[in-house]
């Protein structure tokens, strides 16, 4: 399966949020898209940052990290 040889478009990253830093009050949130055309695959990139870059994850990967997928 090849996640980066996808083009990803327009698609609409949906923000998730759950845990902490170290600062009580601020949540660890990330932006997550399914890949068009590739099942069971999905694109991450910074909720804070997203100019940042873009990594790409199967489903499998992401639920064995303990992030569900959308």
């Amino acid at each position: 399966m090849d996640l980066y040889g996808s083009k990803l478009g327009d698609v609409s990253f949906t923000k998730i949020c759950g845990g902490n830093q170290q600062e009580e009050n601020m949540e660890s949130c990330v932006l997550i898209a399914p890949i068009p055309g590739v099942e069971d695959a999905y694109a991450l990139r910074d909720s804070k940052n997203p100019d940042a870059g873009t990594l790409r994850f199967t489903g499998d990967e992401l639920r064995a990290a303990g992030i569900a997928t959308v």
